[in-house]
């Protein structure tokens, strides 16, 4: 059926009106495209509300955050009280499961971001107990799970994590980085029927906030984190599966090169219907909360002096430019966790060893997340044809970033967090993600801080305002610009021929202050012309 919509501004055209026919955009404009609707069209009046292409998110972990809301989930609180209380109803409506497990916790809620074993005792009932950080960088376990994984204060820390410890070096009850595998290897696997109902569960969520598309960063995990490529070749196969996904296979940390041709393999098999699995994924680095995101300065004490940390680099840079070398030439997408500047630069400079070695090829690489960059690496994001992949949900004044980062970090470098106006005065392109389920998987909400520095709702001054995007172009970050990332090249505009994943807001947001822009909600989705998601008051 034709559907044609009218009556509110078409974002970035400049029409009034716009017809679907076949699943694609046939058309845009003003009342000359109504004369192109026949007898059947469905007719939706904008009313003067904002149509937009459908978001992508160039950054999310689909499955997992699915996986979760069907867990024990300890988002959208940082209250201890809140925490326990349901934890201990998530053990009492389980009784039978051998562990308790889920996440979602914040590091701010704990006195220098460290949960207590003991605490989470008192609610577990003797069963072991795991529980993901909201960042997924750190884990909460309980006495129970420490003691099953014969984990001491003599057990050495990994060389790619951290155990947290008490007085006298017993363990504390928190797992950083690669520690947190010494007891994510016990916990009883999560079946592929969960996998399955996750990414549903998961693909409702994201449709009803506008998002028609996503690159998957997690798609084959190792090092600790699980493999849910099982339920995207399930779902692509039997149809379930009706948005576009881009899927980034997981790069193994431990096994160095000779793991390609398996790239090579699973970028083939993982390839089917809508599921397109051309990326590779490489972790660089940790988060800054926890000292490990690799950064050029060395990280500060409580008192203010350097340490002698200065995070961690999770690949040899030196091997790093041979994979990234070895990957572009087979033509795989390269998509970089790279947090600290360090990383980044690290990330940068193995692009480059690819760039010269195998000229410039449409592989179109990003880093995301880049919480610091370095100044004398922001031009480079053009000159190398870098996308520059914001969660812009995290560029504001938080617990997280006030008490957890900005006293640890030396000082130049807290200035440069999140430098998406210098980025974008550079002339880098910019795509956006979430990271769900680290935070909130809402385009709206990331687009809100994006302009305004804080987060909606909240009284506090904005972070490095200076560092601000105007709201078109955070819209075409979330939407061409992600687009681009995911090779999805008929999609992100609303342009004749285009596919038509299409939204359409409950208002128009540039008609509004910069303040309300994070209230504006999703009325209608479509992918490929097909209505996947109405509002109650569509």
């Amino acid at each position: 059926m034709d559907v044609l919509f009218t009556g509110g501004p078409l974002f970035g055209t400049g029409g009034t009106a716009l017809l679907v026919r076949d699943g694609r955009i046939l058309a845009t404009g003003h009342d000359d495209v109504r004369e192109l609707a026949g007898p059947g069209t469905e007719v939706v009046d904008l009313a003067g509300r904002l149509l937009l292409p459908g978001f992508q998110d160039a950054h999310v972990h689909a499955v997992l955050g699915g996986i979760e809301l069907g867990q024990c989930d300890l988002s959208g609180t940082v209250d201890t009280t809140e925490y326990l209380r349901r934890i201990r109803a998530y053990a009492d409506s389980h009784a039978g499961a051998p562990w308790i497990v889920g996440g979602g916790w914040s590091m701010e809620s704990f006195a220098g971001g460290v949960p207590g074993k003991d605490l989470l005792d008192r609610v577990t009932g003797g069963r072991p107990a795991f529980l993901m950080n909201r960042d997924h960088h750190g884990a909460w376990v309980n006495s129970r799970a420490l003691e099953l994984a014969g984990i001491t204060a003599d057990t050495p820390d990994p060389a790619d994590g951290r155990i947290d410890r008490g007085p006298g070096g017993e363990p504390a009850g928190g797992l950083q980085e690669g520690a947190m595998a010494l007891v994510a290897a016990l916990v009883p696997p999560v079946t592929a029927a969960d996998r399955l109902a996750g990414l549903r569960r998961a693909q409702t969520l994201l449709h009803s906030l506008g998002v028609t598309a996503w690159q998957d960063a997690l798609l084959c995990g190792s090092n600790g984190y699980p493999d849910v490529s099982d339920a995207y070749l399930t779902a692509a196969g039997d149809g379930s599966l009706v948005s576009r996904v881009a899927g980034a296979l997981w790069w193994d940390r431990d096994l160095g090169a000779g793991q390609i041709p398996s790239l090579v393999e699973r970028r083939e098999r993982f390839t089917v219907g809508p599921l397109r699995s051309g990326t590779v994924k490489l972790m660089l680095d940790g988060v800054a909360e926890n000292f490990t995101a690799a950064m050029t300065e060395p990280y500060r004490d409580g008192c203010g002096h350097p340490t002698a940390n200065s995070g961690l680099s999770f690949l040899d840079p030196a091997a790093l430019r041979g994979y990234v070398t070895s990957l572009d030439a087979l033509g795989f997408q390269v998509h970089f966790h790279a947090l600290g500047d360090r990383a980044v630069r690290e990330a940068l400079d193995a692009v480059a060893a690819a760039r010269s070695t195998n000229g410039m090829r449409d592989t179109r690489p990003h880093l995301a997340h880049l919480q610091v960059v370095h100044p004398d690496d922001v031009p480079r994001f053009r000159r190398l044809g870098v996308t520059a992949n914001l969660q812009a949900l995290w560029a504001a004044h938080e617990p997280q970033m006030d008490e957890l980062t900005i006293p640890f970090l030396d000082p130049a470098l807290a200035a440069r967090q999140y430098p998406f106006g210098d980025l974008w005065r550079a002339g880098a392109r910019l795509a956006a993600g979430s990271d769900w389920p680290v935070s909130s998987p809402d385009p709206l909400l990331g687009v809100h801080v994006a302009v305004n520095r804080v987060h909606l709702g909240e009284d506090r001054p904005p972070f490095l305002p200076g560092q601000r995007l105007d709201l078109g172009t955070a819209l075409r970050a979330y939407t061409s610009g992600s687009a681009f990332v995911n090779h999805s090249d008929d999609s992100g505009l609303l342009r004749a021929g285009h596919r038509a994943d299409l939204v359409v807001l409950d208002r128009n947001p540039f008609a509004g202050p910069a303040g309300a822009i994070g209230g504006t909600r999703v009325a209608l989705t479509y992918v490929g012309g097909e209505r996947v998601y109405c509002s109650r008051d569509a």
